[in-house]
């Protein structure tokens, strides 16, 4: 069967770099990290349901409304029985891994890199998407919050729950496969990482079978110390195509078992 894929890598060392500017922000006071949830240069966090409104230089508005206009024209189709749904780690699946680990089912991709749960929340809400049907959706979505917005574990939550809860009304027959978000940087103490620790705590809260099935497949990245190796994820962000195959393989078991 026919992948929809799109395979853009080459942006990530480009997003790592902004990740580390928007650090930045962050410490210098320059991102609002408590309180409501802010939206930073026209980037909507959380549940502000919005479209991308940010010049990036790995990734222009106008780039961003074609990817968009891309996953309508392959919605417009309806013939999808497989969705993947989130942020960049979700976009930049090298097409040889992604097509042998998934290519048995009529399978679209409709990651976008950067976006926060606002930006999947706007597109889910466009209501462009009814013409599908799928019979499981993959999502991962929430990192890009902590990088972009500078939210706190418990306002990235209440994104990811608002997308799992339009996922749901738009398409009840569907079984959900969330993703508890990925380790980030290299040490197990490092900020981040207790940031999404924390995070994944929460999300593994929105388990509700057989509708939607939480899995952490992050031990699968880790080395016995707890460290992420390069040859994994090389900026300790994006996955490596072996971090691709480990994260596909740990995965499709429980794809298969949705797909049934």
């Amino acid at each position: 069967m026919t992948v929809q894929r799109r395979t853009r890598l080459s942006r990530l060392l480009m997003t790592s770099l902004l990740t580390s500017l928007l650090a930045g922000a962050v410490a210098s006071g320059a991102v609002q990290a408590q309180g409501a949830p802010a939206a930073v240069a026209g980037t909507p966090c959380a549940t502000t349901a919005a479209p991308r409104t940010r010049e990036y230089p790995w990734m222009s508005v106008a780039r961003w409304k074609e990817m968009h206009a891309e996953d309508l024209a392959v919605a417009d189709k309806g013939e999808v029985d497989l969705l993947f749904l989130g942020d960049s780690i979700t976009e930049g699946w090298p097409a040889t891994v992604f097509n042998a680990s998934f290519g048995e089912y009529r399978t679209a991709n409709f990651g976008i890199g950067g976006d926060t749960t606002g930006n999947v929340l706007w597109r889910l809400q466009e209501n462009r998407y009814a013409k599908l049907k799928p019979k499981a959706i993959v999502l991962l979505i929430g990192v890009n919050n902590f990088s972009f917005c500078g939210e706190t574990p418990e306002q990235v939550f209440t994104g990811v729950r608002a997308v799992v809860e339009a996922l749901r009304r738009q398409y009840p027959a569907a079984r959900i496969l969330l993703n508890a978000v990925l380790p980030t940087q290299e040490k197990p103490d490092a900020a981040k990482r207790q940031h999404v620790l924390a995070l994944n705590k929460l999300v593994a809260t929105l388990q509700d079978a057989p509708h939607v099935l939480v899995r952490d497949y992050g031990a699968v990245f880790l080395q016995a110390d707890g460290a992420i190796s390069k040859e994994v994820m090389p900026d300790f962000l994006h996955l490596s195509e072996k971090g691709y195959r480990l994260w596909s393989d740990a995965m499709l078991p429980d794809i298969k078992a949705l797909m049934k």
